[in-house]
């Protein structure tokens, strides 16, 4: 269920200025975007997963938080990223 190391690093290395860019916002609202969709999937098969349920509104507000940091920060970053995860439709 957890995110594989290929995909972490995928996603840091095009999200990220190098591949040990970590610390982004970009990179990180990436990474949580990935665990959301994987969450979003594991609480369609298993219903009755409160717990789980309850990690993946935390991690939507966090990533809900991160996007206006970035929006209020730098504009233009935040419509790129937007348009590039696929969220806002």
């Amino acid at each position: 269920m957890a995110l594989t190391k290929e995909d972490v690093t995928s996603t840091i290395v095009k999200f990220g200025k190098n591949e040990k860019d970590t610390g982004a916002s970009e990179v990180q609202i990436a990474l949580l975007t990935q665990r959301i969709n994987q969450l979003t999937q594991h609480c369609k098969q298993f219903k009755k997963d409160k717990s789980g349920q309850r990690g993946l509104l935390i991690l939507v507000g966090k990533r809900r938080r991160m996007l206006k940091y970035i929006q209020r920060t730098n504009l233009e970053k935040y419509r790129s990223l937007i348009k590039e995860l696929g969220l806002r439709k």
